[in-house]
């Protein structure tokens, strides 16, 4: 969408605010021996509370609350029972929702306790990998240029992209156009970001992967070379200049 009015930017600001800090709540919540889908629960109760509602569900049907995906799950884990978090953990947990009309997504990676598999690098990668291609947004830039960056810098610390998962835009639904703002360079894709339009940007980095594929439950994407996958994520507002980060509560940089 493309916020034309204070009232659209309060919305943006309101359904974004709910999303990140439920994301941090989550995060804060997570406990080793705790199962997906009791966290996945913390979460939709949250959401109940601020008046929001799961946009995974309202839009897919989608089998949870939340998306978590642990370990080699690049995303839409299904937070299911049988899930138990262990310590050293890959997590990555992604909430959308829909308030009073607006929409807003936003998702984090981190460790569970202590970093015993060595995801860190991976985690901090994405983190300033995302940092990094927000700080170029800007209207009239192209999208295929933010690409071209988080490409570049994820190959400079070593690491790879997924190729087939993407930023969209957002706002009145959970996916709108423009509807992919990818990991990489796409020299066909010629669209350029607009001023007051607002996008979530998200990071993809890899260890070994660079396309995702669906698993037999049809919602669960893994690598297809296996390996690890850190994704962050943020509902922006494309300005003249720096973007007006509204799902800056959860806390993904701190």
């Amino acid at each position: 969408m493309s916020i034309t009015s204070e009232t659209e930017l309060l919305g943006m600001q309101q359904v974004s605010d709910a999303v990140a800090n439920v994301l941090k709540a989550m995060r804060d919540h997570c406990k080793p021996g705790m199962s997906a889908k009791e966290l996945d629960d913390f979460g939709g109760d949250m959401l109940t509370k601020l008046g929001a509602k799961s946009a995974p569900k309202l839009t897919y049907n989608f089998p949870g609350h939340t998306c978590i995906s642990i370990n080699n799950e690049v995303a839409h884990g299904v937070p299911s029972a049988d899930k138990i978090l262990k310590e050293g953990d890959l997590i990555n947990i992604d909430v959308s929702a829909e308030l009073n009309g607006f929409w807003a997504d936003n998702g984090g990676s981190f460790v569970l306790g202590e970093d015993i598999n060595n995801h860190l690098p991976l985690i901090e990668a994405s983190r300033d990998i995302l940092k990094a291609a927000l700080s170029q947004i800007k209207g009239g830039v192209k999208i295929s240029e933010i690409g071209r960056l988080i490409e570049t810098q994820a190959a400079k610390r070593g690491f790879k992209v997924i190729k087939n998962l993407a930023g969209h835009g957002v706002g009145r639904s959970l996916h709108e156009e423009p509807s992919e703002i990818l990991n990489c360079y796409d020299k066909y894709n010629q669209t350029r970001f607009r001023k007051n339009s607002v996008v979530a940007i998200e990071t993809f980095i890899s260890t070994k992967s660079t396309y995702a594929r669906e698993e037999k439950d049809n919602w669960t994407l893994i690598g297809d070379k296996g390996g690890y996958v850190a994704q962050h994520e943020h509902t922006i507002m494309v300005t003249d200049g720096i973007p007006v980060i509204l799902t800056s509560a959860n806390g993904i940089w701190d």
